[in-house]
């Protein structure tokens, strides 16, 4: 009986796990959501609203480039959260940080050996940001 009920248990978790939706789906889906008017589907800064603006759509494709080859993760949570933005002047990119908080926390690793509690839909954007780096 006991074998029984830890391979149910086992099987469930199976089921659970596979019929969770992957982070690399969430992050495009919500970056399709929320950054391809401005950024583009492929994230070149060439979207449908890109030419209204004042201002040059970066390209976030070259994230890790511009950051010597490295994506910086934590600094682009922050920039997509909202939370560290410097108010001087103008800011054209929104605050997404109060749209991106329903759902489950994760714990981040910050990359100083600190884990940090943030919002699973944050990570899921910044990592699918990472997939589509040149």
């Amino acid at each position: 009986m006991k074998a029984t009920l830890a391979g149910t248990a086992i099987a469930t978790a199976l089921v659970l796990v596979a019929c969770a939706p992957r982070p690399d789906v969430v992050g495009r889906a919500l970056y399709d959501d929320h950054c391809a008017s401005c950024h583009g589907l492929s994230g070149l800064g060439d979207g449908p609203t890109a030419a209204d603006l004042d201002e040059t759509v970066p390209d976030l494709t070259l994230i890790a480039v511009r950051n010597g080859g490295a994506f910086p993760t934590a600094r682009v949570i922050s920039e997509i959260d909202g939370y560290t933005r410097v108010r001087e002047g103008r800011v054209t990119m929104p605050e997404f940080g109060a749209e991106l908080q329903a759902g489950p926390l994760v714990l981040y690793d910050t990359g100083d050996g600190r884990q940090t509690p943030t919002p699973s839909k944050l990570v899921a954007l910044a990592e699918y940001l990472a997939t589509i780096q040149r």
